[in-house]
């Protein structure tokens, strides 16, 4: 299946098939130096498989986790590409997570003031969520991408094959993104996941996901307005994530948690039993001085007061801007303490 990205002279293809990693050539121009870069979590063989088919693949392996989307992990790719040669005419792809397409689409963006940039996202996470809208980043002075440019890509590639190696738990990571869209936007696919046929559905969970991302970035691509609504959860969620406590959780889990205080008191039971089907509820204690302090020094708050969305009704939303300890003040509510 093919979804239309539309975006005026920066529009692409998101390519949704079984066993399109075998035929990138057919759908990407590879005939060119091109730097596949992967990270130590993804099997070896996927950009391999990516190199074997450029005229000239240059593989740059960074290490998993979020500590390479650094300054450091930028230089090397940076320097790889200059050694190798690269010129304007050339290209990167990212074969992996967020992490790697965060860091190599911003590789690509600075890189002789751009270069082509093609992305293959390896996890659901990054299937259903990052791989497009052109959001690139890596972190810096402890705070999660603010370093970054819009930057979209000139082709995705999403091939549910390459799931087949993560453990259940990075499934249900990516599918908190899922649940998330279709809390606001997505009524029916919310719905996919109340009936528990999660499995048999999730090509279908990842088209319908990436068509509610596709529609939001085409009315709001820099995040002005509209495209605030993919924060959902974020906010709450990054301060869990970035506040160091919670070190054990993914980025997925973290969303999951954090869109529990945003959602009304009719949805909220509802949510809470599908992340229970999908293992991403669970009961601990936070540390709300420092969830607050990650949550604020983030770039979305503005003069002690943040926009975030609520969801009242399945499918639909509301922003809406806020103190932030009045947020924190509903996440304690919500999550206990």
């Amino acid at each position: 299946m093919t979804i239309h990205m539309n975006l005026g002279e920066d529009s692409y293809d998101i390519l949704v098939e079984r066993g399109l990693l075998a035929k990138a050539h057919e759908h990407l121009n590879l005939n060119r130096r091109v730097l596949v870069v992967t990270d130590t979590g993804v099997p070896a063989e996927y950009a391999e498989t990516v190199a074997a088919l450029c005229k000239e693949g240059v593989i740059c392996t960074v290490e998993m986790g979020e500590a390479s989307k650094s300054l450091e992990g930028f230089g090397t790719l940076l320097s790889t590409m200059l050694e190798h040669g690269f010129s304007r005419k050339d290209c990167v792809v990212a074969v992996g997570g967020g992490v790697v397409g965060d860091l190599a689409g911003f590789a690509a963006s600075a890189y002789m003031r751009g270069i082509d940039f093609y992305n293959i996202p390896t996890t659901l996470l990054s299937q259903i969520d990052s791989s497009i809208g052109g959001k690139t980043a890596i972190n810096f002075g402890g705070v999660k991408n603010i370093v970054g440019a819009f930057y979209q890509p000139k082709k995705v590639l999403v091939d549910p094959d390459l799931l087949k190696t993560l453990p259940p738990r990075q499934i249900s990571n990516g599918l908190a993104e899922a649940i998330k869209v279709g809390l606001t936007s997505d009524e029916v696919l919310f719905g996919i996941f109340e009936s528990g046929e999660i499995g048999s559905r999730l090509d279908e969970i990842i088209v319908r996901a990436l068509t509610v991302k596709k529609n939001v970035v085409e009315q709001d691509e820099k995040e002005t307005g509209l495209r605030r609504i993919l924060n959902f959860g974020h906010t709450v969620g990054h301060g869990i994530e970035s506040s160091g406590g919670m070190a054990e959780l993914y980025h997925g889990e973290c969303v999951a948690l954090g869109m529990i205080p945003m959602c009304g008191e009719a949805v909220r039971p509802r949510l809470i039993g599908v992340l229970k089907k999908c293992g991403l509820y669970r009961e601990m204690s936070y540390d709300w001085d420092k969830i607050a302090e990650a949550a604020f020094h983030d770039k979305k708050a503005d003069g002690g007061r943040v926009t975030v969305t609520t969801v009242s009704e399945v499918g639909s939303f509301e922003m809406k801007t806020l103190p932030c300890a009045e947020v924190m003040a509903m996440a304690k509510a919500a999550l206990g303490g």
